[in-house]
């Protein structure tokens, strides 16, 4: 992915530079016959570090190069074993004891238990390594490891134990980092045990994946796997129309509708594991109760975040925002792909568009409105104007804003777009807390404790900004009990009950509004990609599911020596992809993104 530049001029310049740059471009392949699958995507790495990553892209990467201790089943997402060849555990629920199976790092190193125990021993004892998954070991008392043997001792039973969203990596190589906040993990090739192994990999433009030869299962169908980024969603599109990419997933409507057409091209539509929805600064705090960020602070009152609930037409938004293709949502951050734990409002308590019922709950509330339509705190002390932080350039966020902007100027509150960078979106909705409204969302997995976990207390940052992982800052007693109570629940039924009260709960206090489940919306070319197969095989996702399965089934198309010598983006693919954020640069200097609306999103 080409970087931000602040202007015309330096695009140019990154024009002029890159078809003389070599190392901007993986090493073309010798063999002339490799069987390459190349993927599109519009959201750059955050960290290859699976400690640290919290992105979409980043967890699957995960899933191709490293081995968990289970993973979904792919016909029915039930838990199946993956590093773990089988499991038992204690009447009382408090010792799980896993099998590690017999098999090889990458490097030709025994996998041990003594990796796992590792890996979720480094999650317990220090905070920088639980950003990315750390309410996962939060109920661990002690793991230990015996040859192939993995204990984990437990404080309560937790029912997800078989869906830890944690990625086990080689200690003998990990155990040599001596600051998990630092390090980028970029020394390559990676040692996994996954179906592929990282070879090479140029920050914001591409990471290049080999089958591992040695994996357990057996190696991959294919050679070599390619993740290609992208800064705009329409020059991705190009990209797949144009051949120089066969796959690309997570497509916003107006760009997957644009793929009609095209006979070599086939259009994916199914169901969705992603909520999308507004996050609100409640009054953020650190994880030791300190206030953090600068939030308004009429948001603090639950009365305003309700009466903006009601401010808010979901249908249209679907309907507008996203050409009819999603789902609107009307309570639960699981999407409805995941029945079991899916959850609606109904009745009184279900909130519908009405802004006679909002503005009446600020009129009750005090919130008068001022000689120019815009209301004030009750104590007179400031205006109801908030910000809402959108990504930089991305379309659909842009109509978003227009219309929360309309609907909530009948209210008598003033909205006021604030365009950020991938970085600085990340850095200030989940760690500064300089925000008031912002769009944001995540993509669930098959278990939802994960997503839960993110509206934990003890997800918030530390007053030194490490640890974290929150999704809305949130704090509350009442969900924090109902999340101890889901979690020691073994009986999946009453489970799942207690997880719907969860988000009934954040569906009345509103830290978090939902808005709608974005189908999911891909397209891949049948020319050279003879088969894949998805998770759930039943009309599942392709790219972004919660499994290596898609990728590790992938078949390619065969053809002449000649056609399949291309090994690898070379420089004049990533010079096309600097003219594009060119072109659109000189036609409306328009700065060039890191994600796509919605796109930062989380595994």
């Amino acid at each position: 992915m080409i970087k931000r530049w602040l202007g015309v001029l330096g695009a140019l310049c990154l024009v002029i530079a890159i078809p003389g740059t070599a190392s901007a471009a993986p090493q073309e392949a010798t063999q002339s016959a490799r069987k390459v699958v190349k993927v599109g995507v519009t959201q750059a790495v955050d960290s290859m570090n699976p400690f640290l990553a919290v992105r979409l892209v980043s967890g699957s990467l995960q899933r191709w190069m490293y081995s968990f201790l289970t993973v979904p089943d792919p016909k029915n997402l039930q838990p199946s074993p993956d590093l773990a060849e089988s499991w038992t555990t204690s009447p009382d629920g408090l010792t799980w004891t896993f099998k590690i199976r017999t098999a090889k790092w990458s490097d030709g190193q025994p996998i041990t238990a003594d990796d796992a125990a590792w890996t979720f021993n480094k999650m317990m004892t220090d905070d920088a390594a639980k950003a990315g998954n750390g309410p996962a070991v939060e109920n661990f008392t002690s793991v230990t490891a015996n040859g192939q043997e993995l204990t984990i001792k437990l404080k309560a039973p937790q029912a997800s134990m078989l869906d830890i969203p944690v990625a086990i990596v080689p200690k003998h190589v990990w155990e040599k980092v001596t600051d998990i906040a630092k390090y980028e993990a970029d020394q390559y090739p990676t040692v996994g045990s996954g179906p592929y192994v990282a070879v090479e990999h140029k920050k914001d433009q591409f990471v290049r994946l080999e089958a591992n030869k040695d994996y357990w299962q057996g190696p991959a169908k294919i050679d070599e796997l390619q993740v290609i980024f992208y800064d705009n969603p329409a020059a991705a599109v190009v990209g797949l129309k144009k051949g120089d990419i066969d796959l690309i997933g997570r497509l916003a409507p107006p760009d997957f509708e644009s793929l009609k057409g095209d006979d070599n091209i086939v259009q994916w539509n199914t169901e969705g594991r992603r909520a999308t929805y507004l996050q609100v600064n409640h009054g953020a705090t650190t994880s030791d109760n300190k206030p953090i960020g600068d939030g308004h602070p009429a948001l603090k009152d639950p009365r305003v975040r309700q009466a903006l609930h009601y401010g808010i037409d979901k249908q249209k938004l679907v309907a507008e925002t996203q050409n009819g293709l999603a789902r609107p949502a009307d309570g639960s951050i699981v999407p409805p792909l995941y029945k079991s734990f899916f959850w609606e409002a109904s009745g009184a308590s279900k909130i519908g568009y009405d802004a006679a019922k909002a503005n009446q709950i600020l009129d009750d509330a005090g919130y008068k409105k001022g000689a120019d339509g815009i209301r004030t705190m009750p104590d007179g002390s400031r205006k109801l104007a908030f910000r809402f932080s959108i990504h930089t350039d991305a379309p659909s966020e842009e109509k978003l804003a227009e219309y929360l902007t309309g609907w909530f100027k009948e209210l008598g509150i003033q909205l006021t777009a604030r365009r950020l960078d991938s970085s600085k979106f990340t850095e200030e909705t989940g760690t500064t807390a300089l925000f008031d409204i912002a769009i944001s969302g995540w993509s669930v997995n098959p278990d939802p404790e994960e997503v839960l976990g993110t509206h934990l207390c003890s997800r918030r940052p530390t007053a030194s900004g490490q640890g974290g992982g929150t999704e809305s800052f949130y704090c509350d007693p009442q969900y924090e009990d109902l999340y101890k109570q889901q979690q020691k629940e073994l009986d999946r039924p009453k489970r799942a009950d207690i997880i719907k009260k969860m988000q009934e709960r954040l569906y009345a206090d509103a830290p978090v509004i939902a808005l709608y489940y974005p189908n999911d919306l891909e397209g891949y070319r049948k020319d050279r990609i003879a088969s894949i197969t998805p998770i759930p095989e039943d009309k599942g996702l392709l790219y972004g599911g919660s499994s290596y399965w898609p990728f590790y089934t992938v078949e390619a198309v065969t053809k002449d020596a000649a056609a399949e010598s291309d090994g690898g983006p070379n420089p004049g693919l990533i010079a096309a992809i600097a003219a594009a954020v060119v072109v659109l640069a000189l036609g409306g200097f328009v700065l060039a993104r890191r994600r796509q609306g919605a796109a930062d999103e989380r595994e």
